[in-house]
């Protein structure tokens, strides 16, 4: 199996220092330090998937601490900077899509939407204001068909993580299913401070191979 070049949408769970945009958040380094024991990006969830698929990363557009929404932690607007929403729009204002060829996308989100208490809303599907993106179950519709519109030609796999508010990861399915795309539900991965350990990573990269 090769996913070829592939791009990842994602949050803290998929950062490695050195690996992620300049300017972005990360989680996990080399840097020892107690709420880890990731120390290698070959621990990584995606690093040994791309090496086992024979496949290409292109960029890793992951940020530690991003939600999907435009409302971050502490009710913090996050429309102009970390937003998943905002760093596909960046992307496609640098016109990356159109120097880049992408055939699979991971998308790895909704974490920091159940842990930052945001709006959940209701899902929605169509017909988007600004102030819907806010919440968080109309702007997870609204990415995923905004990355399937944008690489129509391309595979959209949405992972969906444990121990996340139950309306997130359904909304996740839910419009995954809707726009054509796919999605992984995960299951019982091993975690330390929230964050998945050397042991989770691997749990991580084997469900998804086993759903690919």
């Amino acid at each position: 199996m090769n996913l070829k070049n592939v791009l990842i949408f994602g949050d803290s769970y998929s950062t490695f220092k050195g690996y992620i945009p300049e300017g972005y958040a990360t989680y996990y380094s080399e840097v020892e330090k107690p709420s880890t024991d990731v120390r290698a990006v070959t621990e990584t969830w995606w690093y040994p998937l791309m090496e086992e698929t024979r496949s290409e990363l292109v960029l890793n557009n992951s940020w530690s601490g991003s939600t999907i929404g435009f409302t971050g932690y502490n009710n913090s607007d996050c429309s102009k900077t970390s937003s998943f929403i905002h760093r596909l729009d960046k992307l496609t204002e640098e016109k990356f899509f159109e120097k880049n060829e992408i055939n699979t996308v991971f998308i790895f989100g909704g974490t920091n939407d159940s842990w930052s208490n945001a709006p959940l809303g209701t899902p929605k599907y169509s017909d988007w204001q600004k102030e819907d993106l806010y919440c968080v179950l109309p702007a997870i519709c609204y990415f995923i068909k905004r990355v399937k519109e944008t690489l129509s030609g391309a595979r959209v796999i949405c992972i969906i993580n444990t121990e996340i508010k139950a309306e997130i990861a359904d909304c996740l399915e839910a419009a995954s299913k809707y726009f054509g795309a796919e999605s992984i539900r995960l299951k019982d991965i091993d975690k330390r401070s929230g964050h998945p350990t050397v042991k989770g990573m691997a749990q991580i990269k084997e469900q998804v191979m086993n759903s690919l």
